[in-house]
C-alpha cells in the first residue's frame, strides 16, 4: 500500500481535512484529539486514543461478505500473480554474484548522483511506508471478514489479504536495496524511521470494518498508483531509467491492487447500497489519511507534514491527485444513481458527491501553500535542507 497517501490538507475547508492533527512523536507515541465538522459545520471530536474501537458486525452484514466468497475467488484472487511469473526485487539490481556487480553498482551511484534532494526526500517516504507492511497486515487481519484465525485459513478473504501483503512485501524491499546502493540517503535514518513507524502503528478511522476497509485501500491503492507514477516520470527526467521502471512496475502493482478493492467495494454498492455510502461519507468525513501519517525520525515531530509540503511541491501527489481520487470512486461505484435509501443514505451520497466542487476551489491555495513553506532538514539526507 503504499504510500502513500493523502498527504494535504485544505485547511479552510470547513466540512473535510486531509492531514492528522499532530501526534505527539514522543516514545509515550499518544495520538492527540481529531478534529472534523459535520455537514451542519459543527466540529465534532473523534476522542483520544484508538478509535478503532471493535464494532461486531451484524449477522446480516456477515451474511453479505459470505455471499460474495465465490465471487472473490473467481474475480478477485485471479488478479494476484502467480509467483513464478512475478517480478522480485533483484530482477532490477546490481547481481552481487556478478563478477560485474562493482561496475553495475558504479552505474547506479552515477546515475543518481545529480538528483536532486527533494526527490530522494518524497522516495524515502514512499519506501519507509511501504516498509511498515506488518502494520498494514495486522489491520487486514483484525477485520471480521478478512481475519485469518490459523495465519494460513483458505477462506477466499484470507487468502486475498496474504497474497496482497506477499505482493506489496517487494515494493520496500526494491526501494530500500535501491537508495542504500544509491549512497544518497543516511540509511540509519531512514532505517530508524521505519522503526518508528511500526511500532507506533497507524489509526485511519476503518476500526475493525471491513466495508470501511475496502473503501479506505481503494483510495490509498489508487493514491498509491498516482505518486509511484509520478516518482517514474520524475526519475526518467532525471535520466535514471531503472529506476523509472522500479517506480512504474511498483504502481503496476498498486494498480492491480486499486481495481481488486474498487471492485469488492463496488459489489459492496450493489448488495447493501445503503449501509456502504453511508461508510463512504465516514471515511471521507474522517479524512484518508496516510498509512504512515505517524512517521518520526527521533527529530522532526512534523514530518509527515514535511514531507508532504515536499511530495506537493514537485509534483508526486498534490490536491488535486485528491479531488480527482474522490471523483473517480463516485462515478467508479455509481453512487450518484442509488435509489431507495435512507434518509441518512441520502444525507451521506449528497456528502460525497457534492464534496468534489468544494475541493476544486481550494487546490491552488494548497499548493501555493506548499511551494511557500520554508525549507526543512531531512535526517534522511543527512540533514540538509529541502
Amino acid at each position: 500500500m503504499d504510500v502513500m497517501f493523502n498527504y494535504f490538507a485544505f485547511q479552510s475547508l470547513p466540512s473535510v481535512a486531509l492531514l492528522p492533527a499532530r501526534a505527539q512523536r514522543s516514545p509515550k507515541f499518544s495520538m492527540t484529539s481529531t478534529l472534523y465538522t459535520n455537514s451542519n459545520g459543527k466540529a465534532m471530536s473523534l476522542g483520544h486514543g484508538n478509535v478503532n474501537t471493535a464494532h461486531p458486525m451484524l449477522p446480516e452484514k456477515v451474511e453479505i461478505f459470505k455471499s460474495m466468497e465465490e465471487w472473490v475467488r473467481s474475480d478477485i484472487l485471479t488478479l494476484l500473480k502467480p509467483i513464478e511469473k512475478s517480478w522480485q526485487p533483484q530482477d532490477f539490481l546490481p547481481n552481487p554474484t556478478s563478477y560485474g556487480f562493482v561496475e553495475q553498482l558504479n552505474e547506479l551511484r552515477e546515475r543518481t548522483k545529480d538528483f536532486p534532494d527533494d526527490y530522494f526526500v518524497v522516495l524515502v517516504g514512499d519506501m519507509i511506508t511501504e516498509e511498515a507492511l506488518p502494520t498494514y497486515q495486522a489491520l487486514i487481519n483484525g477485520t471480521e471478514i478478512f481475519h485469518d484465525e490459523t495465519g494460513s485459513d483458505n477462506t477466499p478473504w484470507a487468502t486475498w489479504a496474504r497474497g496482497w501483503s506477499a505482493e506489496e512485501n517487494r515494493h520496500g524491499d526494491l526501494l530500500n536495496k535501491y537508495l542504500y546502493l544509491s549512497g544518497r540517503v543516511d540509511m540509519k535514518q531512514v532505517e530508524k524511521t521505519t522503526h518508528y513507524l511500526i511500532r507506533t502503528g497507524m489509526d485511519v478511522g476503518t476500526r475493525t470494518s471491513p466495508c470501511f476497509l475496502t473503501i479506505y485501500t481503494s483510495f490509498q491503492e489508487r493514491a498509491t498508483f498516482i505518486s509511484h507514477g509520478n516518482t517514474a516520470k520524475l526519475a526518467m527526467k532525471h535520466g535514471d531509467e531503472k529506476l523509472a521502471q522500479i517506480c512504474g512496475t511498483i504502481a503496476a502493482d498498486e494498480k492491480r491492487h486499486e481495481i481488486a478493492y474498487t471492485k469488492i467495494a463496488g459489489k459492496l454498492f450493489e448488495l447493501d447500497p445503503n449501509e456502504t455510502v453511508i461508510a463512504f461519507a465516514n471515511m471521507i468525513r474522517r479524512k484518508i489519511l496516510m498509512p504512515a501519517h505517524l512517521m518520526y525520525d527521533s527529530y522532526d515531530e512534523n514530518l509527515f507534514d514535511h514531507f508532504a509540503n515536499v511530495a506537493s511541491r514537485i509534483g508526486v501527489y498534490t490536491a488535486r491527485d485528491y479531488r480527482e481520487i474522490l471523483e473517480h470512486l463516485v462515478a467508479k461505484w455509481n453512487v450518484e444513481k442509488l435509489t431507495g435509501l435512507s434518509g441518512e443514505g441520502r444525507e451521506a451520497q449528497d456528502y460525497v458527491c457534492g464534496l468534489a466542487p468544494r475541493l476544486r476551489n481550494l487546490e491552488e491555495r494548497a499548493l501555493a501553500r506548499a511551494k511557500k513553506a520554508s525549507p526543512v532538514s531531512f535526517s534522511w539526507i543527512f540533514g540538509r535542507e529541502v
